[in-house]
């Protein structure tokens, strides 16, 4: 059994601007209560965020984050395949996107995306699309391709146009990784510890469908929708008060908390069998996926 005496999980949001109504925060501890929103009449900051997780989180959180902790490397052996810049690890590639970023406002990441040799592996909007970019959805971590086996639907994080795109959110999540600097760890990047909170990359799809949402319906936006999936037996959550409709971010957070709780005891998902080391280092994982 893991060490982990609560569960949070985080619906990020990489849109432009001081706050962004996209990101929500729920947590619960063990057993069958109902998670909780943090905050749930505030609109946040990304700044407000990262000072949660440094000094407010409670003690012993395993902490989801939905958004992509990396890009793909391992495909072509670097991220920026034929650029000198290009780092050789996540760790080096968060540093780079907040260096490169230190002028933006509200922990965005425009600076990075307009960067002349790393827009070159974007899909931008305007009909900008880098001659690196690769073919059809553009390139995948292993991990990716990993949720494409499972019936998942994953975008590249190089893709930052359409509603479905998670790049922006995945650079301006990488300012935040980099800013923790090592006060949390970031797991699989560093190794699972014994105590302590840690956090973890999420895709609240997972979590859906592990709660009996169809495929292409992972979003709730009625309370009875999100307690059908919170006492659905995969995830054995007392359900939450109320009736009516509810914001779609808050329902994700809320019940990929609960799943959380229910699946992090599970050894397999801290080992993954196509993570090796160097996946580990340079693309991380999505956990759940095996």
């Amino acid at each position: 059994m893991t060490h982990f005496d609560r569960f949070a999980a985080i619906d990020w949001s990489g849109a432009v601007g001081p706050r962004q109504k996209g990101i929500a925060i729920a947590v619960c501890g063990r057993g069958n209560a109902a998670p909780k929103l943090v905050r749930p009449k505030s609109v946040w900051s990304r700044a407000e965020v990262l000072d949660w997780l440094m000094e407010t989180m409670p003690p012993n959180t395993l902490v989801g984050v939905d958004l992509g902790p990396s890009l793909p490397f391992i495909d072509c052996g670097a991220y920026f395949p034929g650029w000198h810049g290009s780092p050789a690890n996540a760790r080096a590639l968060w540093q780079l996107v907040d260096d490169i970023c230190h002028g933006d406002e509200h922990l965005a990441a425009t600076s990075f995306v307009d960067h002349p040799d790393v827009s070159r592996h974007f899909r931008r909007h305007g009909n900008r699309t880098g001659d690196l970019f690769g073919e059809g959805r553009g390139r995948l971590r292993v991990t990716e391709h990993a949720q494409r086996s499972a019936g998942l639907n994953p975008y590249s994080n190089l893709n930052l146009v359409g509603a479905a795109q998670v790049g922006k959110s995945s650079l301006t999540g990488m300012r935040v990784l980099h800013r923790l600097q090592h006060a949390l760890p970031v797991w699989p990047f560093d190794p699972l510890p014994d105590t302590g909170s840690v956090i973890a990359e999420i895709y609240t799809s997972i979590a859906a469908l592990a709660a009996g949402r169809p495929k292409g319906r992972s979003k709730m936006t009625s309370v009875d929708a999100l307690n059908a999936a919170l006492t659905h037996p995969a995830i054995g959550s007392d359900p939450v008060r109320g009736h009516g409709t509810i914001d779609d971010h808050k329902s994700d957070a809320i019940l990929t908390s609960a799943w959380l709780r229910a699946t992090a005891d599970r050894t397999d998902l801290w080992s993954p069998r196509h993570m090796n080391d160097q996946v580990r280092v340079t693309e991380g994982w999505t956990f759940g996926v095996v």
